[in-house]
């Protein structure tokens, strides 16, 4: 049986994400997702992330119909899940070329024999993208329904 792993955050689940989970699960039998906790994401990405914990990111992930296993990592990079599952294949987002990968990562996945996979580029949103529209979507609907009073007469 081919496993394979793939990789992130998962903060709010876009269909990007399900087209990497579903791309990578077609390159095996038995798909492992590493889930950054949420230290690391805070690392990563910075204050005010994660938006959910890894307590829900967790769930909705498991629920998913091409995850097997999910597992909560706290490493800012993958090797160590690398160097524990060993899967026979790594399946990386559309958003990295193999020269964008960490070289950390690509070492040990290359010590290991095991094969680096990129997911074909979606062109949607990250889940960055999506918290800055709904962020401008909520200013604009705030400003529509409570707006400056007026000056003069």
């Amino acid at each position: 049986m081919k496993t394979v792993l793939t990789n992130g955050c998962f903060d709010i689940i876009t269909y990007a994400h399900i087209v990497l989970l579903d791309y990578a699960k077609g390159q095996g039998q038995f798909l492992i997702v590493g889930m950054n906790n949420d230290d690391s994401v805070r690392k990563l990405k910075g204050p005010g992330r994660p938006v959910n914990s890894q307590t829900e990111r967790f769930a909705v992930l498991s629920a998913l119909k091409p995850v097997d296993h999910v597992v909560i990592f706290d490493d800012l990079d993958v090797s160590g899940l690398l160097a524990e599952y060993r899967p026979d294949i790594w399946v990386k987002g559309g958003d990295y070329i193999l020269e964008t990968l960490n070289p950390k990562e690509v070492a040990v996945a290359r010590d290991l024999n095991i094969q680096i996979v990129l997911c074909p580029k979606v062109p949607i949103s990250s889940t960055t993208d999506i918290i800055k529209k709904v962020y401008k979507s909520y200013e604009t609907t705030m400003a529509q329904n409570n707006p400056s009073p007026q000056t003069g007469s």
